[in-house]
């Protein structure tokens, strides 16, 4: 009887063991339900991913302290912690985020300085400036003089186009003209032009309603090539751009009004000449400048020349002086209205 049973028991493990073995057909039906399920999960991310970059286009960014809610019908088992929005980039120029200005940026995160992607009308492309959030905050700079390593000596499409380095605070360059004309358009801005001479003194100019022409005619009209306005000034640098306090001298030398110049577009008044070509950079030329930001970088100061050619700004410290470090940088006048006058780093 024990023989008997033992062999019994023998045959019913096998049984069972026979038994609890998947047949082929269930394997597959088996590999079947996870590639389903798999699918499924994928379809939930992309019902996400779409979510999200309608909000991202409609909004020009989304946030991220609260979790999204998804579209009706979403299969929520299905969404685990990777399918939800990961951290925007914390380093500044390369986020996704695309305000119109820096002082929309301001307004809206108040990040430290530094370059960041802003797109001031909706049929331009992003791109990279740099964003002073000292001196009251909110400030697009334009333009940089620092050290005289970029060449300021450039063409029209360059000017037009921007040029110099994007990457570090004390970096020089140029914006861009079609770049600022895009940013000044609405012309309810406030410009301010910080200077520094050689011996570390500072001092500021503003303007007001700062804005820049298309480059192109418009209807019935003659071609603009970036013509530059520009309104009321107040500051302690003296008002150069409107070509000094001497009215006879202004009718030559103020710059509003002007179409801009460059040593292969030449745009001024000057009858004998190229303003650009001998200023050594492109500007806003009468015949020629009371004031000219992007001319021949000479060290020390005082320079000699056969033309006053150097970083100058006639109203504070004369035609035959190149200043060390200037900065041009704009925002809303609205931005003026509830801080101050602005006048803080540039004194």
């Amino acid at each position: 009887m024990n023989f008997m049973f033992v062999m019994f028991l023998l045959v019913f493990i096998r049984h069972i063991r026979a038994s609890s073995r998947p047949s082929p057909e269930e394997e597959c039906r088996v590999e079947l339900l996870e590639l389903r399920h798999t699918i499924s999960s994928l379809q939930n991310r992309l019902l996400i991913g779409e979510w999200q970059l309608r909000n991202l286009q409609e909004y020009n960014h989304f946030y991220r302290r609260h979790k999204p809610t998804p579209p009706p019908g979403t299969n929520m088992t299905a969404i685990t912690a990777e399918l939800m929005p990961i951290s925007l980039p914390g380093t500044s120029g390369n986020l996704i985020v695309y305000d119109r200005d820096c002082a929309a940026l301001h307004d809206r995160i108040q990040p430290p300085s530094g370059f960041y992607r802003i797109k001031p009308t909706p049929g331009l492309e992003p791109f990279l400036v740099y964003c002073d959030m000292s001196d009251g905050g909110g400030w697009t700079v334009l333009q940089q003089r620092r050290n005289g390593k970029v060449d300021f000596n450039r063409n029209w499409n360059e000017y037009k186009e921007g040029f110099g380095n994007f990457k570090v605070k004390n970096d020089e360059f140029w914006l861009g003209n079609e770049y600022m004309r895009a940013l000044l358009k609405g012309g309810e801005n406030l410009m301010k032009i910080d200077l520094t001479d050689w011996s570390r003194k500072k001092t500021h100019a503003l303007y007001e309603n700062f804005r820049i022409a298309d480059e192109k005619a418009s209807f019935r009209t003659s071609p603009d090539k970036y013509r530059l306005q520009f309104g009321m000034y107040s500051g302690r640098a003296g008002d150069a751009l409107s070509g000094g306090s001497r009215m006879e001298d202004q009718w030559s030398v103020s710059h509003n009004s002007m179409q801009f110049s460059t040593k292969d577009q030449d745009n001024d008044r000057y009858m004998k000449g190229s303003c650009a070509k001998e200023n050594k950079g492109g500007w806003w030329f009468n015949r020629c400048h009371a004031a000219n930001l992007n001319g021949k970088y000479y060290r020390r100061g005082e320079y000699r020349g056969k033309h006053d050619n150097g970083v100058v700004w006639s109203t504070w410290r004369g035609l035959w002086y190149s200043l060390h470090h200037t900065t041009m940088k704009v925002r809303p006048l609205r931005f003026m209205d509830s801080l101050g006058s602005g006048a803080g780093a540039g004194d």
